[in-house]
């Protein structure tokens, strides 16, 4: 993905998640619940986002969603609190219309429920549910972190960014791009808050090496369709794909 459209897809993301908020709040829920009771488990902070950093990430990025700190702190709470649900994390892959590379990354009190939803979502709409492996090896595992760049000087950005320890900077259409390692990411995010600057998201990603089109106007239905049913679905956290063309879909 790059230039223009890259922009737009930015955008659109967070245009999509301010128009969904109740779905938004139960997915940041489930992760800020699951980061907590680990947290607890190996004594690495439970609820407490000074120590549990996993935690003070999540918080960053429910506050980057709007989500109120009230509900932030109640969510907390009842983790800390021995909350029965029993949430674990797996990343399904697949491919989309046109051979589109996509993983899916649940979170899931039923494993098998949510294995089945997901094959039928890519069986209704042109896609091919796969064995783990069969794309992972397309994407790269990477911190990204999109700030708000709005009237903001592209060289004091660049050497904020760079200075944080970020390994990569890009900037386009008052927003900012900004990557660097897995590992490095709760750093660099921190550093980056604590300089003042306003995040439009900020989480670890699987990012696409190389990114493919869909000109077909019916595929291109398919495919819509096919990730906004997976939007909708409450197991699913978050699901990365290499469509170039993202904003040509009617979502």
């Amino acid at each position: 993905m790059s230039g223009h459209s890259k922009w737009n897809n930015i955008k659109r993301k967070k245009e999509k998640t301010d128009g969904a908020r109740a779905k938004v709040f139960t997915k940041i829920g489930r992760e800020i619940s699951v980061a907590v009771r680990t947290g607890v488990a190996v004594r690495e902070g439970g609820g407490d986002p000074n120590v549990n950093g996993k935690l003070r990430d999540l918080i960053a990025k429910a506050k980057s969603l709007n989500v109120p700190n009230d509900n932030i702190m109640r969510i907390i709470k009842r983790a800390e609190g021995g909350e029965k649900e029993n949430y674990e994390s797996f990343t399904y892959e697949g491919y989309g219309p046109c051979g589109i590379a996509m993983m899916v990354e649940t979170l899931t009190d039923n494993r098998n429920r949510t294995a089945a939803n997901l094959r039928h979502y890519f069986d209704k709409f042109g896609g091919n549910f796969g064995n783990m492996g069969c794309a992972g090896f397309l994407f790269t595992e990477k911190g990204v972190i999109v700030l708000d760049g709005e009237g903001l000087d592209e060289e004091k950005v660049m050497e904020d960014c760079f200075d944080a320890g970020a390994d990569d900077f890009d900037m386009g259409d008052d927003v900012v791009e900004v990557t660097c390692s897995p590992d490095s990411f709760s750093d660099v995010r921190q550093k980056l808050e604590e300089k003042g600057y306003t995040f439009i998201s900020a989480e670890v990603e699987m990012v696409p090496s190389t990114t493919t089109p869909i000109t077909d106007p019916d595929a291109q239905v398919q495919m819509a369709k096919l990730l906004d049913a997976l939007d909708d679905d409450d197991d699913v956290q978050n699901v990365w794909h290499n469509l170039e063309n993202e904003e040509d879909l009617d979502r």
